[in-house]
């Protein structure tokens, strides 16, 4: 999965990625715009009895309830408003994550850094 989910976060400006308390994260200065980790059944981040890799990212509040009511592979992690989960499993619409990733990115981007930023229309 790191290897899918690196080139979309490092292909925006000023992006870095580093260790979290648990998982990687990519920021951009120093808000976290995504977050990927594997979850077993001791964390509350999917529902599930397996290990599975799941990543958290920023979503426009209009945006929110139309994922969550998609149900899988998208879940309410628990904590921050704007923050949605997505279960990275078999089923993956890459280029949904990447088109994800870049909004999580261009909500806490300063605006002159979001404004480099060609996003998908829709």
């Amino acid at each position: 999965m790191l290897a899918r989910l690196r080139p979309i976060c490092l292909g925006l400006p000023e992006t870095y990625e580093e260790p979290a308390w648990v998982g990687i994260r990519w920021r951009v200065r120093k808000r976290t715009f995504a977050h990927v980790l594997t979850a077993g059944p001791d964390h509350q981040m999917a529902a599930t009895d397996e290990p599975v890799c799941v990543m958290t990212f920023r979503s426009p509040g209009d945006e929110i309830e139309g994922l969550l009511s998609s149900g899988h592979p998208f879940y309410r992690p628990g904590w921050g408003d704007d923050v949605i989960g997505m279960v990275l499993d078999g089923g993956v619409d890459w280029e949904e994550v990447g088109e994800l990733l870049t909004e999580s990115y261009c909500l806490l981007a300063p605006k002159r850094l979001a404004a480099q930023v060609e996003r998908p229309l829709g």
